[in-house]
């Protein structure tokens, strides 16, 4: 192990407990408020016939929701790992797993083995190492790796500029990385996902993304967690907790994200993430532009007690979402994408 894992599994955990705690809720909101449905009062639908199934990258789900990355495999992680993965197999749910740097690094598992494809067989998998890494001495040797370690479907590379800047020994040289994903994405065609971490993506980023042959971003807007602020809370120096406050309410938020990338990363699939409270809030995504919708935070809680909660938070979330097509008189998630809005400009902002 080399001299700075020990470091970075003790602030892996820490994560947990300081999410855990809301120590990384933002200020501002993710925008999505604004989205309104116009009530349906004759909708013509069955309730229990309403089609929600969807697809990433070409993979079936029963359900267009992805269990976003929440831990980047310490030793307690094992557990909530396991139970996110048994949870997304009995809902056909999408499973993206933390950071597995770790794991690479150690040679160990850490929570992020084999065991999370034996539990989740049939679901769509993702793997995920930061980007920064690949300007760091990572390569595509690296991003095999992370792949075959869980039997992934897809990779992806996260983006988390502003925690790694607020972040005290964070990876600050941040030169390179656009042409870094483009080498990543051109040895994994049609299976590398970018996610950004809780800034959102920009018009110029959503562009910057596109010319890289990513096939999907996940937004992951501002009105979720911050992680500059997670940091922050983490910090030994008062100056960086002081510095991360003033950036609460940084970053693009959730709502304007989705449309970014709808609009400036044509044909890239958009996964709506980012403080998304409930089954409105992914129909509001959806609605928007995007093609499945992730959460992270608001499942962590469940993940730490056992698998039975996370499929009852999930099976909430659907429900929620089903109610709102039925409301909107939309069969499908097709069909409300195009539900007519209060303010038909709430879908243009």
């Amino acid at each position: 192990m080399t001299d700075h894992l020990p470091d970075i599994l003790k602030r892996k955990d820490e994560h947990i407990d300081h999410v855990l705690a809301g120590r990384g809720a933002g200020a501002g909101s993710t925008g999505l408020e604004a989205v309104r449905f116009e009530h349906q009062a004759l909708p013509e639908l069955d309730l229990a016939a309403i089609d929600l199934s969807a697809s990433l990258l070409g993979l079936p789900l029963k359900a267009p929701f992805l269990i976003s990355s929440m831990t980047g495999g310490p030793s307690r992680a094992a557990d909530i790992n396991l139970r996110l993965a048994e949870a997304a197999e009995a809902l056909g749910v999408a499973l993206a797993v933390g950071s597995q740097r770790v794991a690479l690094e150690t040679g160990g598992a850490e929570g992020l083995g084999r065991e999370l494809r034996a539990r989740a067989p049939t679901v769509p998998l993702l793997a995920n190492l930061g980007a920064v890494q690949f300007v760091k001495g990572f390569g595509l040797d690296e991003a095999r790796r992370a792949v075959e370690m869980i039997g992934a479907d897809a990779l992806i590379l996260h983006l988390n500029s502003l925690q790694e800047a607020v972040q005290e020994g964070g990876d600050r040289d941040w030169r390179g990385v656009a042409d870094a994903i483009a080498a990543v994405a051109e040895a994994f065609p049609g299976r590398l996902v970018v996610k950004e971490t809780g800034a959102g993506i920009s018009t110029h980023t959503a562009e910057r993304l596109s010319g890289c042959g990513v096939a999907a971003i996940d937004v992951a807007g501002s009105g979720g967690t911050n992680w500059g602020l997670v940091e922050g809370a983490r910090g030994l120096e008062p100056r960086t907790r002081a510095v991360a406050e003033a950036f609460a309410g940084w970053g693009v938020p959730t709502a304007r994200s989705i449309l970014n990338v709808r609009r400036h990363a044509p044909g890239v699939e958009v996964i709506g993430s980012g403080g998304i409270k409930d089954g409105l809030d992914a129909a509001r995504a959806i609605r928007l532009g995007a093609t499945v919708v992730g959460q992270a935070a608001g499942l962590l809680e469940a993940a730490t007690r056992s698998t039975e909660a996370v499929v009852d938070h999930i099976e909430t979330v659907t429900a929620q979402l089903r109610l709102a097509c039925f409301c909107t008189g939309s069969a499908d998630l097709k069909a409300l994408a195009q539900a007519p809005l209060l303010d038909e400009a709430a879908a243009r902002f």
